[in-house]
């Protein structure tokens, strides 16, 4: 039972469709991770080992924390660049291999740091169901000037297609930062208009948007509600980010 409980308001329980919060693991230690677990883990429903950290770790430790997370019933996965990795190293087979023997449940697929034709990216994401593997795909080029050829238009018919191929959640690009990326600005304002014109024409509930700051997440959660699903959330946002959710703070207290 949780310390003044009856002033909390629920929220859907895991497995969610709605208010998926996917949290973003640096390299955490196996002790840290787990204890950050134990007391935020009912708020975490993917986790991503970012970049390529797990080639950089001891594959014993990757395996333990990959367990200990799916305890929580937390879905962890690989992050796209190493997925660009082996794609770039005709290293997929390996690559489909190794994520099984870790233990993981879903991998990332992007195109974000390399090209990628894009029939061959959804031949990727079929490969990858085929292999036993849930897919979350991302849509938009790390580079900012590279993003920017990618018209609206066009990510949107991309987040189709790959929903289409099979990706259970399309995630759209914004980085670790935030800024100047997809659909935020320099200073990491949110491109209003731009996220109207998407929902406009997609699904939102399949939308896994980065925003990896908190104006952003306080941003989405004031236009879309609570159920917003989140994405890049560094693990100490972890506890704050919820708050928000739950409407225990300032900023939207009462909101909801």
């Amino acid at each position: 039972m949780k310390s003044f409980e009856f002033l909390s308001k629920k929220r859907e329980p895991k497995p969610r469709n709605c208010g998926i919060t996917m949290v973003l693991d640096k390299g955490l230690g196996l002790e840290t991770a787990s204890s950050l677990m134990d007391i935020s883990g009912e708020y975490v429903d993917y986790l991503k080992f970012g970049w390529g950290t797990s080639i950089v770790h001891d594959r014993e430790i990757i395996k333990a924390k990959v367990e200990m997370y799916k305890s929580h019933s937390i879905t962890p996965y690989t992050g796209g660049t190493l997925f660009e990795l082996a794609y770039m190293n005709e290293k997929l087979e390996e690559f489909f291999k190794e994520a099984h023997e870790l233990g993981f449940p879903a991998i990332e697929i992007s195109d974000g740091s390399i090209t990628i034709p894009h029939d061959e990216k959804l031949k990727c994401i079929e490969l990858g169901k085929d292999n036993g593997f849930e897919i979350l795909s991302e849509v938009g080029k790390k580079d900012p000037n590279l993003d920017k050829e990618l018209s609206l238009d066009e990510r949107i018919e991309y987040m189709k297609e790959e929903l289409d191929a099979g990706s259970s959640l399309i995630i759209v690009e914004a980085r670790e930062g935030g800024k100047n990326i997809g659909i935020f600005d320099k200073a990491g304002n949110a491109k209003e208009d731009e996220i109207d014109y998407i929902l406009d024409n997609f699904d939102g509930n399949k939308i896994l948007w980065e925003a990896p700051n908190k104006d952003q997440q306080i941003f989405f959660i004031l236009k879309l509600g609570n159920s917003v699903n989140l994405g890049n959330i560094s693990s100490e946002d972890i506890t704050p980010l919820e708050t928000l959710r739950q409407g225990l703070r300032g900023d939207t207290l009462g909101k909801f």
